[in-house]
């Protein structure tokens, strides 16, 4: 597995974005930031949180 493909879990998310977990999973429950699910274990590819840090800094500008 490569850096680019790296998963995270949601309290590795909420560490580095520093917000809540309910926050987070209103981000995936509205499709802003992508996830798969492992059996019960959510997961985000890296890839998919800077994806969505790239759009809100497109948005701000």
């Amino acid at each position: 597995m490569t850096a680019d493909s790296e998963l995270l879990t949601v309290p590795e998310v909420m560490a580095r974005l520093k917000i809540s977990r309910s926050t987070v999973y209103d981000l995936i429950r509205t499709r802003q930031l992508v996830s798969l699910t492992i059996g019960r274990a959510r997961r985000i590819p890296t890839h998919a949180l800077t994806a969505l840090v790239h759009h809100h800094l497109e948005e701000a500008s």
